[in-house]
């Protein structure tokens, strides 16, 4: 039993890798091939199947894949025969290869000499006398010889033919292949087998060759299929690869493109630094050399007036009454004299003068926050549209509606391209008209086009250099607007102008942000008088922003001052509101003020991020400055943040929404204007306690001052009362009274 082990053993590491099972690493024993296409011995899976401690599913030793077990077990596996050929094929070339004299297998005693040939049909190495003897024999003279030389043996695997049943019975090994058992399906036996181990089965003698071409067509049919499926899987490989090269590539030149952006925008901003240095180095310089003279002139007064005091002072205690009478009026003269010097001359700086910023930082920050987008859908020109319906004359402007698209069909949802449009006329003569770009910043644009002559036209929108659909497109401009193309008059103020009023007489008042004053101009645009100066006393103002006018009473937002100044048109102080400080009744910046129909300043209370309303005895009435409620069409719930822009929580489910309003109790009323096309109520915890329904496309939502009912923008009509449905459940009796009487009178108007 040892020895015939190491004959195995030494056998099997003669034979070629793929010969040899992975669980044994011996040469295979009556192969049997799993679905996932690996090879192992009979005996081997017989073992496995036991260590597995299952007879229903196991696991291939190689790949790990889980394969069901067959009723039959083992012997109901497919039998790899090919693969059993192949290691005995390999075996006997093993033998007839080895060194040395290789004695006859069909000699008794090996007497008659060394093998010189090997028996394809008898698997037999025989010497010469046994040779002769199969070419003698009738039954034996047509079995095909081989020789043992290298280049004859090596024709051994295309000799022979695996026609031997492999079966384990071994006294029936060297039967031919003859029956199908069609019981079975899997496997092919000879007479022995089909005798003893295939007793009663079905059993095919004639028919192996049509059911092995049986058996080839399905083969071709598959490899037909998986052909076509790899040819696809191939070119969807290639695209992936295709893919993943444009996508390194395009963040290659992405990478680069912010890169030199942002270096551009760094370099921009250095340039603008430098440039503000330098502003700030020449205007101290200025102020510090008019500084220095004005103080020159002061010493120089200052000493001659020290000389006559002094002389004066010594006249005084030490000259007689003649001599005082001989001088005169000498001294009294020329002192008086150089005391007049001095009504010639500031005595004291101009405390405005110096050197004074104005950095705004809040709305440039804003931008770059938001400066620049990255997606993974590439903008489509092609597929972005140009409504013609979106197209209406106002005061001689075109306004055309561009919404963007992505290459999957999807609306753009941010803002930041290439948006260009531009109306050419048919005249070669005449300018081609530019269109001014408003970018809504969700994949929108405004554009606005004021054409200069009439006639034909046409209009051409773009997107990163490329046409939309409908561009370009030809359109008659019916009337001349040459007249609105152009300012009617062009009014120039130094110093910066950042707010402006008219009077009712015709007079404008501007805010000069660099001078701190408001100058006055008559209609034709000239000056006609300047109102305060620069500085914190009363009628003075620090960079002054907006302005409004009430009858003869002009309102200053005094930014800087941080305060709002009320004056007469002419320029007389009347009354200041506010207290540089961020409490109630404190301003900070205050860039804007108005005055409603009832007296009372609302006030943009900028670096305390609120609005402000006060009476005119500068009574705080009220601060906007609550939190947030936001309703995006972009975004399924109502989100609510701090004033400072922190989250604190959503609420309701609204697929698009186009309007809130919220009233003084924390009721919210929202607009929904693509899927239910409705107007909800939520309670101030952001319960749905109410849905009014039937409205088409609502666009907008406000609450009447007078009655404090909702009021919505939609394209049907409906008037009259609207009954509370659909309430939450455990809503008590109070709730659907409030909801029935805020909605019974509710008007629902015409878009």
């Amino acid at each position: 039993m040892a020895s015939e082990e190491r004959e195995d053993s030494n056998r099997s590491a003669q034979l070629p890798l793929h010969t040899t099972c992975h669980l044994c690493s011996k040469p295979y024993n009556e192969p049997r091939i799993l679905p996932c296409l690996h090879s192992f011995c009979g005996q081997c899976l017989r073992k496995e199947i036991e260590r597995s401690g299952t007879k229903q599913n196991m696991e291939c030793p190689t790949c790990q894949r889980s394969i069901s077990i067959p009723e039959g077990g083992v012997n109901a596996i497919p039998q790899n025969l090919h693969l059993g050929f192949e290691v005995e094929v390999a075996g006997y070339m093993s033998r007839i290869g080895s060194d040395g004299e290789k004695s006859c297998d069909a000699c008794i005693d090996g007497s008659t000499g060394p093998a010189v040939v090997f028996c394809c049909a008898c698997h037999h190495l025989l010497c010469k006398p046994c040779h002769d003897h199969h070419k003698r024999n009738k039954i034996l003279y047509q079995h095909q010889m081989v020789g043992l030389d290298k280049e004859s043996f090596e024709l051994l695997p295309f000799i022979m033919k695996p026609t031997e049943c492999r079966c384990s019975e071994s006294d029936h090994k060297k039967e031919d292949l003859k029956f199908y058992c069609e019981t079975c399906q899997l496997l092919l036996f000879c007479r022995d087998c089909t005798l003893f181990l295939h007793k009663d089965h079905r059993i095919n003698v004639a028919e192996i060759c049509s059911i092995a071409e049986v058996r080839r067509d399905a083969m071709r049919e598959a490899l037909v299929c998986a052909q076509e499926v790899t040819s696809k899987l191939t070119k969807a490989i290639d695209a992936n690869d295709k893919m993943a090269e444009q996508v390194e590539t395009s963040r290659e030149d992405a990478t680069l493109i912010i890169t030199q952006t942002f270096e551009k925008l760094h370099q921009t901003i250095e340039e603008r630094k430098k440039a503000l240095l330098s502003e700030v180095e020449a205007i101290s310089l200025s102020v510090t050399t008019a500084l220095a003279l004005q103080k020159e002139q002061l010493l120089k007064i200052q000493c001659e007036i020290g000389r006559y005091t002094e002389m004066t002072t010594h006249v005084l205690q030490t000259h007689t009454d003649h001599e005082m009478i001989a001088l005169g009026d000498l001294l009294p003269t020329e002192l008086k004299a150089t005391l007049k010097k001095v009504e010639n001359v500031f005595l004291t700086p101009n405390l405005s003068s110096g050197v004074h910023i104005s950095l705004h930082t809040d709305s440039l920050i804003n931008e770059l926050s938001i400066f620049g987008h990255v997606m993974n859908s590439a903008p489509s020109p092609s597929q972005s549209t140009w409504s013609s319906e979106l197209v209406a004359r106002v005061k001689g402007m075109y306004c055309v509606g561009v919404e963007s698209m992505t290459s999957n069909g999807e609306q753009c949802s941010y803002g930041g391209l290439q948006v260009k449009a531009e109306l050419r006329p048919k005249s070669q003569d005449r300018a081609v008209v530019p269109g001014e770009v408003e970018d809504h910043g969700d994949g929108t644009y405004t554009i606005t086009l004021t054409p200069q002559t009439a006639g034909p036209h046409q209009l051409l929108v773009t997107i990163d250099g490329q046409h939309v659909q409908k561009s370009p497109c030809e359109i008659d401009v019916i009337t001349k607007y040459s007249t609105l193309c152009n300012p009617e008059q062009v009014i120039h103020c130094s110093g910066g102008p950042s707010g402006i009023a008219i009077h009712d007489s015709g007079d404008i008042y501007v805010a000069s942000l660099r001078d701190s004053r408001i100058h006055v101009f008559d209609q034709a645009g000239l000056q006609k008088r300047t109102i305060g100066s620069s500085g914190s006393g009363n009628g003075q103002f620090l960079a002054p922003r907006g302005l409004f006018i009430k009858g003869d009473v002009i309102y200053v937002a005094d930014s800087d001052n941080r305060r709002i100044q009320k004056l007469t048109i002419r320029g007389q102080f009347l009354q200041k509101f506010g207290r540089p400080e961020t409490g109630e009744g404190e301003l900070n910046k205050p860039l804007s003020v108005i005055v409603d129909n009832n007296d009372r300043l609302i006030v943009t209370d900028n670096l305390n991020h609120r609005v402000v309303i006060l009476d005119q005895a500068g009574t705080w009435l009220l601060t906007i400055n609550g939190n947030i409620h936001v309703a995006s069409g972009g975004s399924d719930t109502i989100q609510v943040f701090t004033s400072e822009g922190i989250y604190v929580r959503s609420y309701g489910d609204i697929k698009g929404s186009s309007g809130i309003v919220i009233d003084e109790e924390g009721y919210s009323f929202v607009n929904e204007w693509n899927a239910g096309q409705c107007l909800y109520i939520f309670d101030p915890q952001g319960n749905k306690i109410h849905t009014v329904v039937n409205l088409t496309t609502p666009r907008g939502v406000m609450l009447d001052p007078k009655s404090g009912t909702p009021v919505t923008v939609s394209k049907n009509v409906s008037m009259g009362t609207v009954k509370p449905v659909g309430l939450l459940e455990g809503r008590d009796n109070l709730v659907e009274e409030r909801v029935e009487k805020m909605l019974e009178k509710a008007i629902i108007l015409v878009d």
